[in-house]
């Protein structure tokens, strides 16, 4: 081989290799592309856990409420207000849950009492003078059933002329007297004493005294 060719032959392994050597060059400053890994399905949310049963030592559960309920107390009569009064002062004095008490008028020998609970009563009223006990029934008493006894009427209804009355207060107490005159305006009756020597007319309101005998029943 001639010197030329020799020359002509040598530069060709070189630029191979410079080829070569900028082929890596060619993949600087790219990124192999990352395979995507598969996504994990979500996991179904837990089922909330069963609460446990409570026990009565362990967590008591509240006691229901009693409801409010209206209740009649026997008294002695002629005593309904004063045991009224007496029912007040305890249940004031003890905080208990009476919420009403009503002395009326026309309910003799009764009174109502608006409260929790029939045992709560009869423990507030237990040992309180002239108190009979708690009329008991299937239910407390509504109040569509008393209305009528809310009625304002007056003192001196049913009382008429001639009438023998007992007067039941006042400087005449015990006295019997009958009947002359009714005011039924200012609910006053004029009643003449019949133990007294001389006729004097007195004068007192219609609830100050108690029909004993009915004029048409003295005319018999």
């Amino acid at each position: 081989m001639s010197p030329e060719e020799k020359k002509d032959a040598t530069p060709e392994p070189q630029a191979k290799k410079e080829e070569a050597d900028k082929v890596p060059g060619l993949l600087e400053g790219l990124e192999t592309p990352k395979k995507e890994e598969p996504k994990e399905a979500p996991k179904p949310a837990a089922e909330p856990k069963p609460k446990a049963a409570r026990t009565r030592g362990q967590d008591p559960l509240p006691e229901p409420e009693e409801k409010t309920e209206i209740f009649a107390v026997k008294t002695s009569i002629g005593h309904e207000k004063i045991v009224a009064d007496m029912i007040g002062a305890r249940a004031k004095k003890k905080d208990a849950q009476v919420y009403a008490i009503l002395s009326p008028q026309k309910l003799r020998g009764y009174v109502l009492v608006e409260g929790r609970g029939l045992e709560r009563l009869r423990t507030l009223i237990k040992g309180l003078p002239k108190v009979r006990g708690v009329v008991q029934g299937d239910r407390g008493i509504s109040l569509d059933e008393i209305l009528g006894q809310l009625e304002p009427t007056s003192t001196v209804e049913g009382i008429n002329e001639g009438d023998i009355v007992e007067l039941i207060s006042g400087p005449f107490k015990g006295e019997k007297a009958r009947v002359e005159q009714i005011d039924k305006a200012k609910e006053e009756i004029t009643v003449a004493l019949i133990e007294a020597i001389v006729k004097i007319p007195v004068t007192v309101k219609g609830e100050a005294v108690r029909i004993l005998e009915k004029e048409k029943e003295e005319e018999k």
